[in-house]
């Protein structure tokens, strides 16, 4: 039977290539859909037509437009972008358990930073705290604060230094400063599972069947994308933060996370308004 431990590391690289693959294509999705609309110039003289722009790419010109209302008919290749998502949160679970969960007597508990953790309550808080941050973001995106551009993103930002600092009570750094990048994945998936894809579909729908659709449906959608895509150079470095022990080794990792929060998440925005040509 020597050849099983071979069989498992199999699957773990897999595992591995198939998350960063995903990742990749989910990311590059997001830069490419939040850059046009930043860049499409507006339309004033068409009823139906938004914004259009063209590109240029590998020798061919592509025109496009951004239409106000739905067409009236749909192609059968009509593209919806949901599976770089589902399959990159797929296999980050999946990696998650084989990898931490399974081994988190060494992995997650460090028993010189809480000798009372043991691996089940380990295991229970991360999936708790999974949960319980997606529940809070969800209600605060509900809420009147989503309007106000500086008190929204300040709240969110102290949640998650709390959710940080208590991380560093209960697991060891490692995994302590991985668990901050696993809600964010875990949030910009459920944006797309229960806000983006759900929105998108009920405004299809509507199309086909001719109604009106909800335009706050497609507001709130694009709200819940432009948040993925202010976080995403932060998940990206967590992500890649386990060849970094220096920052998550350190007394201080909760601090530096937020510190990253705050300079990456700004460097995304000033991205985001340069494409809108606001500086």
């Amino acid at each position: 039977m020597e050849f099983l431990p071979n069989i498992y590391k199999w699957i773990e690289i897999l595992l591995r290539w198939s998350h960063v693959m995903f990742a990749i294509l989910w990311v590059g999705n997001s830069f490419l859909f939040n850059y046009l609309d930043n860049k499409l110039e507006k339309n004033a003289t068409s009823g139906e037509v938004d914004a259009e722009g063209i590109l240029q790419h590998s020798g061919w010109f592509y025109r496009l437009e951004r239409l106000k209302v739905a067409p009236e008919q749909f192609s059968k290749n009509l593209i919806i972008f949901k599976w770089q998502s589902y399959l990159t949160f797929i296999t980050g679970i999946l990696l998650l358990i084989i990898i931490y969960y399974a081994n988190a007597k060494i992995l997650m508990i460090d028993k010189r930073v809480n000798e009372n953790i043991t691996p089940l309550m380990g295991i229970a808080i991360s999936i708790f705290s999974i949960i319980g941050s997606w529940l809070i973001y969800d209600l605060i995106c509900k809420s009147k604060l989503i309007n106000n551009k500086i008190i929204f993103p300040v709240v969110l930002l102290i949640i998650g230094a709390v959710i940080s600092f208590c991380f560093t009570k209960i697991f060891g750094s490692r995994f302590a400063f991985l668990s901050v990048g696993l809600i964010l994945g875990c949030i910009m998936f459920f944006n797309v599972f229960f806000v983006i894809i759900p929105n998108g579909k009920n405004i299809t729908s509507s199309a086909l069947k001719k109604k009106e659709f909800d335009l706050n449906l497609s507001i709130s959608a694009k709200i819940r994308s432009v948040h993925n895509n202010n976080i995403t150079f932060l998940v990206l470095f967590v992500m890649l933060s386990g060849h970094a022990s220096f920052i998550w080794i350190s007394q201080y990792n909760w601090i530096i996370l937020s510190f990253l929060a705050i300079i990456l998440g700004l460097i995304r925005h000033y991205f985001n308004l340069r494409a809108k040509k606001k500086i």
